[in-house]
């Protein structure tokens, strides 16, 4: 167990340390500290009261989107779609909070939020069926659905739902009674709190009940938990609405703490559904580990502009380390997807053996 652990621990740490490295020489050749420039990057967004609130505000949605991802992994399922998901439930959000005038603060934001959880959970029902009872790879299906989905909410918000009054594509700026407000002088909103609440509650989920338990069984080895009772179809469909629900909410949140419109860039570049599975698989799609990479991926996206201001140094070596973790990671998931390691070390014990049979 204590061997799972760390071999678990450094796929997470290895990839982050080595896209450090790398970013590291590449500043030692432009003629900058990388010490220095690593520590301006992680202090003020960790260790400032401002930065800090920046960083969690930001991590809010990275979060939802990250345990989205890391409910399906742990079934041996693969939602790609969770970016899909998050802009459908934040433009049908920004419906509600647009359209829909209740006078009633807490009512409307409940409303905004619920339209949001409901979006991805239709969003993602296809691929669930079909996936249970006909067994067409989920990966695939949801993978491709995000690229409708985006061409559906380019004409919506450009067409039927723009705002006429503005000067880009853009729907209508959401009523203040659905805005999440910020506390105090910073930019935190109880947003955060909302997303940290269903932390909670899927840590409490993975650690002490059955639906945890169950998901490690069908991901494992999904025709033994069939045959010891489990019904796999049903989890499997169980499994992708929850993943749909969440990046419904994670969308909802966004529009009513950040974006308060919809535009062609809502959900940012690569978006936040992309980032959610890099949050998952370095935090090795456990519900504490993706609260602690979701709070690091943001301190890297806030502390781009700081290294940029503070040591001269272009931000734009932040979007390299960025994509040297997708780069590493990546190759650890395809690891995991298509088991190739096993393939591997299976090949090199059979040809062992014949060896020593002719032998």
């Amino acid at each position: 167990m204590k061997r799972i652990k760390w071999k678990n621990l450094a796929n997470s740490v290895l990839p982050v340390f080595f896209a450090l490295l790398i970013g590291a020489v590449i500043m030692l050749a432009m003629g900058h500290n990388p010490l220095n420039a690593y520590r301006i990057m992680f202090e003020r967004p960790l260790f400032t009261l401002r930065g800090l609130t920046n960083t969690l505000h930001i991590a809010g949605p990275l979060l939802l989107a990250g345990l989205a991802i890391a409910v399906t992994f742990r079934s041996n399922l693969y939602n790609m779609g969770v970016e899909g998901q998050l802009i459908f439930g934040g433009f049908l959000a920004g419906l509600a909070g647009a359209y829909l005038h209740i006078p009633n603060p807490f009512l409307h934001k409940f409303v905004c939020l619920v339209v949001g959880i409901i979006a991805g959970m239709m969003f993602v029902l296809i691929p669930a069926i079909l996936r249970a009872f006909l067994r067409v790879d989920e990966m695939v299906v949801t993978l491709t659905l995000n690229y409708v989905m985006m061409t559906v909410l380019e004409y919506l918000s450009s067409g039927p739902f723009r705002n006429q009054g503005a000067g880009y594509v853009s729907t209508n700026t959401i009523d203040k009674t659905a805005m999440f407000n910020r506390i105090g002088k910073t930019r935190l909103t109880p947003f955060f709190i909302i997303a940290f609440l269903v932390f909670l509650l899927f840590f409490f989920m993975h650690k002490r009940m059955v639906f945890g338990y169950r998901g490690e069984a069908v991901g494992k080895n999904p025709e033994f938990a069939e045959a010891t009772g489990l019904r796999v179809r049903r989890h499997i469909v169980q499994v992708m609405i929850i993943s749909g629900a969440l990046a419904g909410l994670a969308g909802a949140g966004h529009m009513m703490s950040h974006e308060f419109n919809y535009t062609l860039s809502f959900s940012g570049t690569p978006g936040i559904g992309w980032d959610g599975m890099l949050i998952s698989l370095l935090g090795g799609h456990s519900p504490a580990g993706v609260l602690i990479a979701a709070v690091f991926y943001s301190a890297l996206k806030t502390g781009s502009d700081n290294i940029n201001m503070y040591t001269g140094i272009p931000k734009e070596i932040v979007a390299i380390i960025q994509g040297l973790i997708v780069l590493f990671l990546s190759i650890r998931f395809i690891n995991d997807r298509f088991g190739l390691t096993k393939r591997w070390r299976n090949k090199r014990n059979m040809k062992g053996t014949v060896h020593g049979t002719f032998e």
